[in-house]
Parts: structure tokens; sequence; C-alpha cells
């Protein structure tokens, strides 16, 4: 399973990074907007900045949702650097966009899905990456953890090479929840993946092997 962090901010991006277990970034522009990213000459660079932390893929969102204008943006966000993936939105244009990458190989994420049906529409399309949101389901009483376990069966019955990212993930359970289910990648805040590092009997024993040998030297 790789781990995307999901956000702009670049210490969180280094400390995740420094733990060893980080295969790429996912931003968008409400997360641009949250670390005072604005401006487009800003935004570019900033995604500059957060290739050059992380060696994996960063996913940089276009903000266009027509699709000369998503082709435009697009094409101008992998000229920026080698690592960049081209985030389009899940309606008809993006769909559009995303075979139009595709077939000149450029990688995709398609973003905003909730529903098998998109998820089977962007890998139809050649998405490199498709991106269902299971906090926001689960934000309206809706299971977003069955909706990945439905793409993950329609994406094997027919071989189809579009990654399952999880995304919206909001806490650690999520991350194992994803990974009992075959989620491809997951995206979520820093703590949900140093959550994982988290448990009162490993803190308990490494105090009792710390005192152990306190006493004894």
């Amino acid at each position: 399973m790789k781990f995307f962090i999901d956000t702009a901010n670049l210490e969180q991006i280094k400390e995740a990074q420094s733990l060893g277990v980080l295969d790429g970034v996912t931003t968008n522009p409400s997360l641009m907007a949250k670390e005072g990213i604005t401006g487009t000459n800003n935004i570019l660079k900033h995604y500059v900045d957060i290739c050059n932390i992380v060696d994996g893929d960063v996913s940089a969102e276009v903000i266009a949702t027509d699709f000369a204008g998503m082709i435009k943006e697009g094409e101008a966000l992998v000229a920026l650097h080698p690592q960049i993936v081209v985030k389009l939105p899940m309606i008809a244009d993006g769909i559009k966009a995303c075979k139009y990458f595709s077939d000149k190989g450029i990688r995709t994420n398609v973003t905003l899905v909730f529903s098998a049906g998109q998820a089977l529409l962007a890998a139809k399309a050649g998405a490199t990456y498709v991106s269902p949101f299971i906090g926001r389901l689960d934000d309206i009483s809706t299971d977003g953890l069955h909706l990945i376990s439905e793409i993950r069966l329609i994406y094997d019955n027919y071989d189809f090479e579009t990654e399952i990212l999880a995304a919206s993930v909001r806490h650690t359970m999520h991350v194992i929840d994803c990974a009992k289910i075959g989620a491809d990648v997951m995206t979520g805040p820093l703590s949900s993946i140093k959550g994982l590092l988290k448990h009162p009997l490993t803190d308990s024993g490494l105090a009792q092997f710390l005192a152990d040998y306190q006493k004894g030297n």
C-alpha cells in the first residue's frame, strides 16, 4: 500500500518523508489556500517545492472545468516537474481530459469520486489514480469503505490498471480498513500516518526495558 500525505504544508511533508514511508503527495486548491498559497505563480512554485522534497508522485489539480482549459492547465503542470500527476475533476470534461492525457502517456488522478460508476468511467478513460472520498461519504452517513470494496471488485474483475487512491482519509483506522480492503494508495493527514506508530503496550514495554537496564547499569 502506498502512503501519500494530503497537504500543502512543506514542514508536514518533510516530517512524513523523514519517516521513510512516504510515497507521494496529494494537494488541492483548498489545501493550498489553507497554507496561504495564492496566485498562479506562487502555486506553481509550491508544487515544485513539494516535488523537491518527495521522491514519488505529486498530484496537482486543475482549476478549469472545461476540456480546453483542463488541457491547457494540465500541460503546464506536467511541464513543471516529472513527478507531477494531473488531478482532474469527475465531470464529463474531466473524463475527456483524462482520456486525452492517458493517450499521451501523461499520468492523471481523477478526483471527487463518490460512486462505483464514476470510478469505472475513470478507469475506462485510462486514469492512473482514482480518488474516492471516503471521509466525505462518512460525513453524510454513507459507508465510504464500502465504496472502496466495490471499486476493488470491479477493477479486479476487468484487470484495470487504475490504482484506487483512498482519499479524504480522516484517521488511522481509515488507513487500516483501506489496507484490509485492498486500496492501492491512501492519502491522509500526517496524523493518520503517525497514528500507526502508537500503541500503549509499546510505550509501557519500552519504559520497562529502559527501567530494567538502568537497574543493572
